[in-house]
């Protein structure tokens, strides 16, 4: 896979749309993240995810939004990069970013059924817990309880070196 895999959103809203004439029952899970650092907790949680429902979309952070969250070193690697990656797990059925500073222009454009965030968040703390229920979408903490975390890896790397 290549840096093909990272879907257009509109696109991406326009083929979904298509998943629920077709297939009524069907049920879309969005799980987002910067993914900055692919691991263990990330494969976990989009694992999870998938059995939420029956097509998992993630969205990724753009570059210049990970830069803006994580700081000037960030990411580690690019969003082609992390898109093909993300894409070639079993669990993902389609990879899209966004760079707005929250989810809520992807949620308002995807209307995924489920919106699925890893197990460092409750319910309550999902910046877009609100979106979620004006729009009537499921949130879903999923995941390894354990906490892995691409910034913790980098610590500890660093200090290695």
């Amino acid at each position: 896979m290549s840096a093909s895999a990272l879907r257009d959103r509109d696109e991406l809203a326009r083929e979904l749309r298509a998943v629920r004439r077709d297939r009524p029952n069907a049920r879309i899970v969005l799980a987002n993240g910067c993914f900055d650092l692919l691991h263990v907790g990330h494969v976990r949680y989009l694992e999870d995810a998938k059995r939420r429902g029956d097509v998992l979309v993630v969205a990724l952070n753009t570059d210049e939004s990970v830069r803006a969250l994580k700081g000037p070193s960030r990411p580690v690697a690019t969003l082609a990069e992390r898109a093909e990656l993300v894409a070639a797990l079993r669990a993902v059925d389609h990879v899209t970013s966004f760079g707005e500073r929250t989810l809520e222009a992807t949620l308002r454009l995807l209307l995924p059924h489920v919106h699925a965030k890893g197990s460092d968040y409750t319910a309550e703390s999902v910046p877009e817990a609100a979106i979620d229920r004006e729009l009537g979408i499921e949130i879903a903490i999923c995941g390894d309880p354990k906490d892995h975390s691409s910034t913790e890896l980098l610590r500890r790397a660093r200090a290695d070196a």
